[in-house]
C-alpha cells in the first residue's frame, strides 16, 4: 500500500517540494494510520542522461536536494521511499538513463540513498548493431520475451545481494511466468488512463478501469504467497470517474488484492474520497493473503467478483456495468461454494442485512456496487 506519482503529476510536473506535501499529507490524513506506507517518485526525478560513470543524475530544477534527502524525510515521518527505474537502454520518453549493463552501479546508488521500494518499468530497449554479443547480425536490437526476463531475473538477485530489503514492483506490461519467483508484484496490464493521461475512464478503451481489472483477472492463479498481480496504480479522486465508479473501482480493486497504490493528490482530498480510500474493511478484504478474488459469473451487465478469507469468510462484489440503469445483480450461495445461512454485511452501507439463505439479489446504482462480506454462523459479521 502507498502511493506513486504518476497518475496525477506525470514526468514534467513532479518535483521535490509537491512530494514533501504529499508525504505530510498521508500522514495527516489518515492514509498511513490506514496502511499507505511507501511513497514512490516514479518518471520525472532524473536528469535525461547519466554520468560519465554511468550513475543516475536527479533532475537539476525538479530534485535539486537529491533522492536521499526525501528518502529520509519520508523515513523520519514513518514511511518508505520508492522510485522508478528501467532495465533497458532508455526510459519510456526516450532519454538515455537505462541500467543495461550497469545495474550494479545503480542499485549500489538506490542502497546509498535508503530506497525501499523500486519499480522496474521496462520501457525501452535500443542498442545499435553488433554491441550485443548474444545476438546474430541483422537480428533487431529490441526487447526480446528471453532479454526480458535475463533482465528482472538480474535485478532480484543483485536486490538480493544489496544488503538493503528492497522490495521490487516488475512492471513489464503483462503477466509472465516468471513474475512470482522475482518480484513481490508484477504488472499484468498496460497503464491504466488517468489524470495525466487525459482522464479516468470506467469503460470504453484498453486502458479503462474493467479492461484492466479483465487483463488481470487472466492472471488471478498465480498470486499468493508473497507475490501478488498489479492492475496499476487506483484513479481515485478528481481524475475522471465519478463517485460511484470511484467506489467501484476501489472496492474491485479490494477484491482482486491489488497492491493499493494510490494515484491521487493526498493534499486535497475530499470526505468522499477519503471514505472511500480510508474504508477499514475494504482494506481488510484487499490485504488479506488468501488469494486474488476473481470474476465468478458474467450474465450481460451484472457480474459477481468473490475472495475467499481466511477464517471461511468471503468477499462478494455485486457489480453493474450498465452506464445509465440501476439492475439487480445476484448471486447464489450454490454459485460462491457455499451452503446453509451466512451473515451478510454491505461494506459501504455499513450495515448487517442479517442471516440469509441460498443467496442475495440486490439492486446497484450505475457503474455501482455493493460489496458484501459473507460470514458463517449465526453472528452478524464483526465491523473493525
Amino acid at each position: 500500500m502507498g502511493w506513486n506519482s504518476w497518475n496525477w503529476w506525470g514526468k514534467r510536473q513532479v518535483n521535490e517540494r509537491l512530494v514533501r506535501e504529499t508525504i505530510d499529507a498521508i500522514v495527516d490524513s489518515g492514509l498511513k494510520d490506514a496502511g499507505y506506507e511507501y511513497v514512490v517518485v516514479d518518471g520525472g526525478w532524473r536528469d535525461n542522461h547519466l554520468a560519465d560513470t554511468g550513475e543516475l543524475l536527479q533532475h537539476p530544477q525538479r530534485f535539486p536536494s537529491g533522492m536521499k534527502a526525501l528518502a529520509d524525510y519520508a523515513h523520519s515521518k514513518g514511511l518508505k521511499f520508492g522510485l522508478h527505474t528501467v532495465p533497458g537502454t532508455l526510459d519510456c520518453g526516450g532519454d538515455k538513463v537505462g541500467a543495461w549493463g550497469i545495474e550494479e552501479v545503480h542499485i549500489r546508488q538506490f542502497v546509498d540513498w535508503g530506497i525501499d521500494f523500486i519499480k522496474l518499468d521496462r520501457c525501452k530497449f535500443v542498442l545499435p548493431e553488433g554491441l550485443d554479443g548474444s545476438l546474430p547480425t541483422g537480428q533487431a536490437q529490441g526487447w526480446t520475451a528471453q532479454r526480458i526476463e535475463t533482465a528482472y531475473r538480474n535485478w532480484h538477485d543483485l536486490l538480493g545481494r544489496c544488503g538493503r530489503r528492497i522490495l521490487l514492483s516488475a512492471s513489464a506490461y503483462r503477466y509472465y511466468d516468471w513474475y512470482p519467483a522475482v518480484a513481490q508484484m508484477g504488472r499484468t496490464t498496460g497503464d491504466i488512463r488517468s489524470r495525466q493521461s487525459g482522464g479516468a475512464v470506467f469503460e470504453g478503451c484498453k486502458h479503462s478501469v474493467m479492461a484492466i481489472a479483465e487483463l488481470n483477472n487472466a492472471a488471478a492463479r498465480h498470486a499468493g504467497q508473497g507475490y501478488w498481480n498489479d492492475p496499476d496504480m487506483l484513479v481515485t479522486g478528481e481524475q475522471g470517474l465519478n463517485q460511484e465508479e470511484q467506489k467501484t473501482h476501489f472496492a474491485l480493486w479490494c477484491v482482486i488484492s491489488a497492491p493499493l497504490m494510490l494515484g491521487n493528490d493526498p493534499r486535497v482530498m475530499t470526505e468522499a474520497e477519503k471514505s472511500i480510500v480510508l474504508n477499514r474493511e475494504c482494506i481488510i478484504i484487499d490485504q488479506d493473503p488468501s488469494e486474488q478474488g476473481r470474476r465468478i459469473r458474467k450474465d450481460g451487465d451484472a457480474e459477481v467478483w468473490a475472495k475467499k478469507l481466511t477464517g471461511a469468510r468471503m468477499a462478494v462484489l455485486l457489480l453493474n456495468r450498465n452506464p445509465t440503469e440501476t439492475n439487480a445483480v445476484s448471486a447464489d450461495w450454490k454459485l460462491l461454494g457455499l451452503s446453509g445461512k451466512m451473515s451478510v454485511k454491505d461494506v459501504y452501507g455499513k450495515t448487517d442485512l442479517g442471516l440469509i439463505d441460498k443467496g442475495v439479489s440486490l439492486r446497484c446504482p450505475p457503474h455501482g456496487c455493493r460489496l458484501l462480506l459473507l460470514s458463517p454462523g449465526t453472528t452478524p459479521a464483526a465491523s473493525h
